[in-house]
Order: structure tokens, then C-alpha cells, then sequence
């Protein structure tokens, strides 16, 4: 007969599961690229220059231009020296005389675009009703203007062109007095502007009507 087992047997204790340590992957160990030593910058060309842009073109197609004046010459036309009553009008125990001072201008035209100025300068030395001294000059210019509009060609011949003009003719009229015998005449800068203004006037006044000017 088969033996029982015998119900004292001693059981042996279950074996319980042991659980392993799951394993992680080892970190791999990244290497961040060294950083690269700033570099100086190397010196560039300089860029080409730009060239400047083109004057706007007008509704016509054309540049626009600047006005343009400009002195071809300068010259004494005339220029005299009157000392009728030397020596006696020199002697210093006398009064200074009465100098009066005339201005004016005249203009021709020698093209559309050149005209001749003239600045008449005179100087009138009288003592006692006498005359001392009679100078007189006459001093021009040419001038070759552009791009000018027609109503400011007049103001610039006869406002800029005797302005321009002037101190020449006031140096001649100092030296031609001085060595006449006289203190030199140091003419004051006139007022061209005004003079023009008048000249402008009377012109109306004669056409009996009124005018424009700038």
C-alpha cells in the first residue's frame, strides 16, 4: 500500500519572488561642443561710394537747374579828374568843401543771356559857389546769367550786378581824389534795392499806370 505522507512532514516556506532591480541604461554622457573663441572680425573693404542721385527731371524731362550768375569781366569804361582851381583849392587854412555824391546804373544787353552793367559814380566838390574838384567814373561789368525767371532778370541787373560791382568803383573814386590832393572819398554802400524800387515808380508815373517788381 502506498505510504501517506505523513501530515507532521515540516513544509518548507514558499519562496517568495525576489524582484531584480530593473537596470537603467547608463547616462551617456553628452559633450557640448566647446565654444569657439570670438574672432575678430577682419576689416571689410569700404563699401564703393554712392553716387549722388540725379537732379529731379521737371514735367518737361528736364534737370532741374540752379540760377546761375556770373562775372566774364570787369573794366573801367571811363574815368576823370577835374582840378580846375589848384593849387590855391588845396591850401589847408581853407573850409572843407561841399561834396556831392551821384549814383547810377546802366545796363545793355548783349545776348539773352549776357548784359553790360554800368555803375556811374561822380563827385562834386564845390567851396564858396567855386567848383574844387569834379570826379567822375564809370565802371562796368558783364555778367552771363541762367536759369533765371523773366521777372527777377531786372532786379538781379540792377540790384546784384552794381552790388557786385561797387566796391571796385569805390576804391578807383578814393585813389583818384587822393592823388588829386583830397582826402580820399570813401563812398557808403548805396541801397541798390531801393534804387530800384524808385526806378520801378517813376516808370509807372510815366506810363501812367502801375507796375509790379520783386
Amino acid at each position: 500500500m502506498a505510504k501517506k505522507k505523513n501530515d507532521d512532514t515540516e513544509k518548507k516556506p514558499a519562496k517568495k519572488p525576489v524582484k531584480k532591480p530593473v537596470k537603467k541604461p547608463a547616462k551617456k554622457t553628452v559633450k557640448k561642443p566647446a565654444k569657439a573663441k570670438a574672432k575678430t572680425p577682419k576689416a571689410k573693404p569700404a563699401p564703393a561710394p554712392t553716387p549722388a542721385p540725379e537732379s529731379a527731371p521737371q514735367e518737361n524731362g528736364s534737370d532741374v537747374a540752379q540760377p546761375m550768375l556770373r562775372i566774364l569781366a570787369q573794366y573801367i569804361k571811363d574815368a576823370s579828374f577835374e582840378n580846375p582851381n589848384a593849387p590855391d583849392s588845396l591850401r589847408s587854412d581853407q573850409d572843407a568843401p561841399q561834396i556831392s555824391i551821384n549814383i547810377e546804373i546802366g545796363r545793355q544787353m548783349v545776348d539773352d543771356n549776357t548784359v553790360e552793367v554800368v555803375l556811374m559814380l561822380g563827385a562834386k566838390a564845390e567851396r564858396d559857389g567855386k567848383p574844387v574838384f569834379l570826379c567822375e567814373l564809370e565802371y562796368a561789368g558783364l555778367f552771363a546769367f541762367g536759369n533765371i525767371a523773366e521777372e527777377h532778370i531786372q532786379p538781379m541787373i540792377l540790384i546784384e550786378c552794381p552790388r557786385l560791382l561797387f566796391p571796385f568803383a569805390r576804391q578807383i573814386m578814393a585813389e583818384l581824389t587822393q592823388n588829386g590832393g583830397y582826402p580820399p572819398i570813401l563812398l557808403e554802400p548805396p541801397d541798390f534795392a531801393a534804387m530800384f524800387r524808385e526806378e520801378m515808380m517813376r516808370r509807372a508815373q510815366a506810363a501812367g499806370g502801375t507796375t509790379t517788381f520783386n
